[in-house]
């Protein structure tokens, strides 16, 4: 099949099928004139929270400040440790260290790029307040132990479910688990808004309320402060707009596993990836098995990765690198005292991860095309 261009990600298919009623709910708001938070943000946040199978739900300005207005709830400070991945996107760890605390980072499973729970216990020191594991690219963490281990210690876990919306482990939603959880409506999610926009739930209430205080400046009422917040408020029309769009989620992440599937059987088929012990230059994604994957990204580990990376550009394929250099080894962060090799399976990871196209709206003939491409950059490679 000859190339055609198949973008990483097209906003534009979906916002086709649902144009008139984005509209219509942005002229909603427009014609109430009520722009932040109000009667649009507290219905998403209780849809949002009942679809989480969670009690309460506090929409923010985004997923990073959900992060940090959820840390702020849990009192974590300066000379605190906070456990989490290296490998995620930089808010993860950044949120940790903008409060003066410590992140402590542990390595991945190799075949789920999510934190390895046998990590743990060498991470943990007296001053561990916290755990973060990342739901990464729509699979969760295996919670189960995680959760043993927080209770083992007295520590608060926050599900970093950025990615992750309508993700299950055993049955049990994303952001149902933990103490928090963290959602982001960055417009590429699977769940995604018209700018920045996110929310935290929680089933404990005096968690609930503490968090909807310090996204207005801890005020309450207006103008009397009971802490120290931050302007964290998500916007009425970013509500609006996800109201429209949560209630075609399920129906958009089936076809995210469709296209999932599809990529498995194709793979195969050209003879790319495959079960066993014979070398393949495409190792596909693996589901832990343990619950639902909604697939906010569909990630392989291949070989020659920037060379094929480079290939695809050049005929018109997206494709993204998530993440090039794991946070234990940013810049930022080398006053922690990291080095390479400390956390192989997240380094390894780094430098091998391509994630392809995988949107609902993608059809048969593209999904072939983004596998032919790849079928023919190995065509005579030594791999």
């Amino acid at each position: 099949m000859s190339d055609q261009p198949v973008p990483l990600l097209d906003l534009k298919a979906q916002y086709a099928a649902i144009r008139d009623e984005v509209r219509e709910a942005v002229d909603r708001v427009l014609e109430s004139q009520r722009f932040i938070l109000g009667s649009e943000v507290e219905a998403l946040e209780r849809e949002v929270a009942a679809y989480s199978e969670c009690e309460h739900g506090i929409g923010v300005s985004s997923g990073t400040d959900a992060l940090l207005i959820a840390l702020m709830a849990l009192d974590i400070k300066p000379g605190d440790e906070v456990i989490t991945t290296s490998y995620s996107f930089f808010a993860t760890a950044g949120c940790v260290t903008r409060l003066g605390a410590r992140p402590v980072f542990v390595d991945v499973e190799p075949e789920t790029f999510n934190i390895d729970p046998c990590g743990l216990e060498a991470a943990l020191t007296d001053r561990t307040r916290a755990i973060i594991p990342v739901h990464l690219f729509g699979q969760m963490a295996e919670m189960g132990p995680i959760m043993d281990f927080a209770r083992q210690h007295g520590l608060f876990v926050i599900e970093d479910a950025a990615q992750a919306i309508g993700a299950e482990y055993q049955g049990q939603r994303a952001g149902s688990i933990g103490h928090i959880a963290c959602f982001s409506f960055f417009p590429s999610k699977n769940l995604g808004g018209i700018g920045d926009g996110g929310m935290v739930t929680t089933h404990d209430p005096e968690l609930a309320e503490r968090m909807r205080l310090l996204r207005g400046h801890g005020a309450k009422p207006k103008y009397y402060h009971k802490m120290v917040g931050g302007n964290f408020r998500l916007d009425a029309i970013q509500a609006a707009v996800l109201r429209v769009k949560l209630k075609y989620l399920d129906r958009w992440t089936a076809g995210r596993q469709v296209n999932a599937e599809a990529y498995q059987r194709l793979f195969r088929e050209v003879g790319l990836a495959g079960d066993g012990d014979s070398p393949y230059p495409v190792v596909l994604p693996r589901d832990a098995g343990y619950g639902r994957h909604i697939y906010n990204q569909f990630v392989v580990r291949v070989a020659q990765r920037d060379g094929l990376m480079a290939y695809l550009k050049e005929r018109h394929i997206g494709s993204e690198v998530y993440y090039p250099l794991p946070l234990h080894l940013q810049p930022c962060f080398a006053e922690l005292g990291y080095r390479e090799g400390d956390l192989a399976n997240s380094e390894r990871a780094a430098s091998e991860v391509l994630a392809l196209p995988i949107y609902p709206e993608l059809t048969g003939d593209m999904l072939a095309c983004v596998v032919g491409a790849v079928a023919r950059f190995y065509d005579g490679k030594t791999v």
